[in-house]
């Protein structure tokens, strides 16, 4: 990922609008700053929430509160909880889905 040339931003994420999309089950909220190329959202997925697409897209995901669970196409499967995150470049690997049983909190950068 290159950052594109920006200025010093500060974000106040309650202040920035949600997006609301829709998983499998459950829904993601997502508050997005776009800078060029550069995304990065705060999302909150509801308790029971199912991605519902597999995506191949590189991010960097840092867990803020929650319980995420990150399921690689090939069957790997991984339990992030607040204070972890995961890095993966643009089709860096096996295609991934997010969920979550409980509830979670993502500060996302792709």
């Amino acid at each position: 990922m290159k950052l594109p040339t920006s200025p010093f931003t500060v974000t106040d994420w309650s202040k920035v609008e949600a997006t609301t999309h829709p998983g499998e089950t459950g829904q993601a909220l997502w508050r997005t700053l776009t800078v060029g190329d550069l995304r990065v959202r705060m999302v909150e997925y509801s308790p029971g929430y199912l991605a519902d697409h597999w995506c191949d897209r590189g991010h960097v995901i840092f867990v803020v509160k929650g319980e995420l669970d990150s399921e690689l196409r090939d069957g790997r499967k991984f339990k992030l909880t607040a204070g972890m995150s995961y890095q993966v470049s643009d089709f860096g690997d096996a295609a991934h889905r997010s969920s979550t049983a409980t509830g979670a909190t993502l500060f996302i950068v792709d």
